[in-house]
């Protein structure tokens, strides 16, 4: 009996330390099993900063390395306005007499010669300013002949002196006449050394002052003209011109000679270049603004543009140095920088970058202290690797 009850128990308390041991192994496994987990987390967290790329990869993608070089960078006075011409590359035209309109036959962008008529006009009343003209001309003749023998015969004593005053002031009258005449029909555009009593015409034509384009019609045919209406604009683009509005705190910073990045307002991409002409001396009192004149570096991008295109403008002032990549080698990921950094052979690392301002390309990193100055980046190709 004693040994049944003993053996009894001793199967008890081998199996309990049988499932204790069970239960210790288990507990092994799972922590082992717990930490490989964690382990394998980390590696796969770690691997997703490291990219690998091939050289196939590298060649074919036409693929870049450099460093972090020194890069100068310039202090800019942002600022807006419009293209425009110097006042005497534009010319209002209107008729000096009024009239209506006869024949015009432009277009609002039609080429225009100095000298080329714009249109004609006309008016009866033309008719009786060449008539007053030749009839003066005529008396004219007469009177100074009259003149010059009352004046000899004056120093002779042999006329009165009324018949010598009264053959002066005709003449004196009757010359104003004839240039006053004269002057009238030069604007008229008739010549006055070659009129004649066949020629008088009741039809003149009107001339464009300036060559450029017929940039405004507002004359029609048979319209009637007062002398101050503008029938045509001319416009000539030659001497296009760059003219921005900067705020009077900026006034220190701008000189002359400094440069102008300039862009299109439906075109921010594509920047042309500009040269500071001309300071204003003096504030707008309205906007608290001073005007900006300037001309663009390259003469030929003057006839992609015309009068009155709103443009916006960078004007570079202060320039100083500082550490940058190519604007290639940086990607903005939810307005964070990230570039890739060389780690060994082919592989590189993402890294997050402080960045600032960019210049002719590059792109001022804040934080380059934090690499190593052998440190290699991508350099190109690299935005769509960091952005996959």
């Amino acid at each position: 009996m004693k040994n049944t009850h003993y053996n009894s128990s001793n199967s008890i308390f081998f199996k309990r330390l049988l499932l204790v041991a069970i239960m210790a192994l288990a507990s092994c496994n799972s922590n082992e099993k717990t930490e490989a987990a964690n382990t394998a987390e980390t590696e796969t967290t770690e691997d997703t900063d490291m990219i690998t790329i091939t050289e196939n990869q590298f060649s074919a993608g036409n693929m870049e390395v450099g460093k972090v070089t020194m890069q100068p960078f310039n202090t800019i006075v942002k600022a807006n306005g419009m293209f425009a011409v110097p006042p005497e590359n534009q010319a209002d035209v209107s008729a000096y007499f009024a009239g209506y309109v006869k024949n015009i036959s432009l277009l609002p962008g039609d080429p225009v010669k100095k000298g080329q008529t714009l249109f004609t006009i006309e008016n009866p009343e033309y008719v009786q300013v060449q008539q007053d003209f030749l009839e003066a001309k005529g008396r004219l003749n007469y009177l100074k002949s009259d003149y010059e023998r009352q004046k000899e015969l004056i120093a002779d004593n042999v006329t009165s002196k009324k018949n010598f005053l009264k053959a002066e002031s005709e003449y004196t009258v009757t010359l104003a006449q004839f240039q006053s005449l004269k002057k009238r029909l030069s604007l008229m555009n008739i010549n006055p050394n070659t009129l004649s009593g066949e020629n008088i015409r009741s039809v003149i034509s009107v001339p464009s002052p300036l060559t450029g384009y017929a940039t405004t019609i507002n004359a029609t045919k048979g319209m009637y003209l007062n002398p101050s209406d503008v029938a045509v604009t001319v416009t000539n683009t030659d001497d296009l011109h760059i003219e921005l509005k900067i705020f009077e705190k900026d006034l220190p910073m701008v000189k002359e000679g400094q440069f102008i990045n300039v862009r299109l307002q439906n075109d921010m991409n594509k920047v042309y270049q500009g040269k500071v002409h001309l300071v204003n001396k003096a504030i707008n009192a309205q906007d608290r603004t001073v005007a900006i004149h300037g001309d663009l570096v390259n003469e030929s991008d003057v006839k992609l543009f015309a009068p009155g295109m709103y443009i916006e403008g960078e004007i570079l002032t202060t320039t100083s140095e500082h550490p940058a990549l190519p604007v290639e080698a940086v990607a903005n990921i939810d307005n964070d920088y990230f570039v890739l950094v060389k780690e060994n052979g082919t592989t590189f690392k993402r890294v997050l970058v402080k960045v600032g301002a960019t210049n002719n390309g590059f792109i001022q990193i804040i934080n380059a202290n934090d690499f190593k100055g052998d440190s290699e980046f991508l350099t190109k190709g690299a935005f769509n690797l960091i952005t996959e």
